[in-house]
């Protein structure tokens, strides 16, 4: 086309020009905003895939208890042979069911004594997605005709009773009449989720539980379930989380008369409607095994379990995202200041193409292409650094964090190629769209004037 050879011919003429300094400027911004998104999107899913990982190895996704009005550490005891633990494949997205139960203790040894709850897990225990949090030792070897008298223990623990893998424990039972067992450490965890799990829970056999309790073998405090996540479709959980956040707003917002204008409320609510892949596929799996279960078992998320992080991490991915506007504006803002020095810089070229009867179409492309040709140069630099420094990071793990404030010990970094061809996507199409306005500037200058302009 003439546009884009007289494009390349102008950029050609000017490598010595003040415009190409003003040029390398424009691609150097753009370079370094999407360097900046890619680094800030691809740490932010890192960080949030890392807690979440650390979360659903120590509690799993869906949690199922015996219907309580109490707050008690202890759950109620129930008969965990539900059908969803001896059919788990009835429910596609399914992959892993386990028992568990809790008991309140504490833990003495010849210098100190720490208040503990002791989590009791089975043989289905995944002690193969948990083996990413152990340390030092292994997990505990289950006995067939008993229980096994050994525990695993946090990080955090073990440094406030002095203890190692093999030491002995023993571990009083708060219950009538108490009871201790002397118990052997073979292994010692670390999730850095010290408000949670590592300031306070020990692992052992849930034998030793049932035992204490006078429960039956098949008697437990709750049931983990593990969820295949990418089992969902993307499109049919949104429409799905849609309708029932829509149905849910009505009824509240209609149903109550002490709302003036309910249909302005209601489209209000819609409005501030935030959709949220992991809670919307975890509501829905949630409501299908509900749906099989008895009325007096309660089931709920690991999400709505610990609210708090989650709405941390949302809130993470929030700021991300202001911050990817922000560069935007600045990007653009370079971009339109560039195009219009060309166009000053370019007016006589404009007065004679206008002359010789070129369109204002014709001309406009001309700088189009010109900063078409700007961005995506930008996109390639911005794209090496971004990637670069992830990649240094990813492998050399160069940046360190505080394991006690961020729940881990360096800044992580997780690869998603849809995330990176998205981000240039976005900044491709945004800084083209604005690229528009400078160019109609055109369209306003008179031949005669431009052919004369100095």
């Amino acid at each position: 086309m003439l546009s884009r050879f007289i494009a390349k011919r102008i950029r050609h003429a000017q490598d010595n020009s003040f415009s190409s300094v003003i040029h390398k400027i424009a691609v150097i911004s753009i370079a370094i905003g999407l360097a900046a998104a890619i680094v800030s999107f691809l740490i932010m899913q890192g960080f949030q895939a890392a807690v979440k990982d650390k979360i659903y190895s120590f509690s799993n996704h869906l949690l199922i208890t015996r219907f309580t009005m109490s707050n008690a550490v202890e759950e109620q005891s129930f008969d965990y042979r539900i059908e969803l633990y001896k059919n788990p494949a009835q429910f596609p997205f399914v992959t892993h069911v386990q028992e568990y139960a809790h008991k309140a203790g504490l833990v003495k040894t010849d210098d100190e004594v720490l208040g503990i709850v002791f989590k009791g897990v089975g043989k289905s225990f995944n002690a193969t997605g948990f083996r990413a949090n152990l340390l030092e030792g292994r997990f505990i070897h289950f006995s067939d005709s008993s229980y096994a008298n050994e525990v695993v223990i946090s990080k955090v623990i073990a440094d406030k009773i002095n203890a190692k893998v093999g030491d002995q424990l023993t571990v009083h039972f708060f219950q009538n009449p108490p009871r201790f067992r002397r118990l052997e450490v073979v292994g010692i965890y670390e999730t850095n989720l010290s408000d949670y799990f590592d300031s306070k829970v020990i692992i052992g056999d849930i034998g030793l539980v049932q035992r204490l309790n006078d429960w039956a073998p098949y008697i437990a405090g709750g049931l983990e379930i593990q969820v295949n996540l990418n089992h969902f479709n993307t499109f049919s959980l949104w429409r799905e989380d849609y309708k029932a956040y829509s149905d849910y707003v009505h009824d509240a917002i209609f149903g109550n008369p002490d709302i003036d204008n309910p249909q302005l409320a209601y489209w209000r609510a819609l409005y501030d409607y935030k959709f949220n892949f992991d809670r919307a596929a975890l509501e829905s799996a949630a409501r299908q095994i509900g749906d099989s279960m008895d009325y007096d078992l309660y089931l709920e998320t690991v999400r709505d379990k610990y609210i708090q992080v989650f709405e941390w991490l949302d809130l993470i991915k929030r700021q991300v995202k202001i911050l990817l506007v922000i560069i935007l504006v600045v990007v653009c803002v370079n971009m339109i200041s560039v195009i219009l020095i060309l166009v000053m810089e370019r007016t006589p070229m404009v007065g004679i193409l206008k002359a010789m009867g070129a369109q204002n179409k014709l001309v406009r492309n001309v700088f189009l292409y010109s900063g078409m040709n700007l961005i995506a140069r930008g996109l390639v630099w911005g794209n090496a650094i971004g990637l670069g420094l992830c990649y240094m990071q990813y492998r050399f793990k160069l940046i360190a964090l505080n394991p006690h404030d961020y729940y881990m010990e360096y800044v992580p970094v997780q690869w998603s190629w849809d995330t990176v061809l998205v981000l240039n996507a976005i900044v491709f199409s945004t800084v083209l769209m604005v690229l528009l306005l400078p160019t109609l500037y055109i369209s306003r200058i008179n031949p005669i004037q431009a052919i004369r302009f100095d």
